[in-house]
């Protein structure tokens, strides 16, 4: 396989990764942490370093939307849920490590 290759298999996962997250709203933040180590947030940021790495101009909200594939914002308003007191324990645990 050529370094060519390798990239866009990488980015084709990503982008897989990023669609079945999209269509997984019901599936909160805090237990993809908790289950996971990492999050539609982390996924991000990452986005934004990578960019900032490469002299990339992106924003932090277009990273954002990227992920989220909407405003932040929206997104949160849609479909974000107050964390119950066993996930937020369960976070506080795990973020100890």
């Amino acid at each position: 396989m050529t370094e060519e290759q390798r990239i866009e298999l990488e980015a084709a996962a990503f982008r897989r990764l990023v669609q079945h997250l999209r269509s997984r709203p019901d599936v909160q933040n805090i237990d993809l942490m908790n289950l996971a180590g990492f999050c539609r947030n982390c996924m991000w940021k990452w986005l934004k370093a990578a960019a900032d790495d490469l002299s990339i101009e992106l924003s932090v909200e277009e990273a954002r939307e990227e992920i989220y594939g909407m405003p932040y914002d929206e997104w949160k308003g849609k479909y974000q849920k107050e964390a119950s007191p066993e996930q937020v324990a369960a976070f506080e645990k795990s973020s100890k490590k």
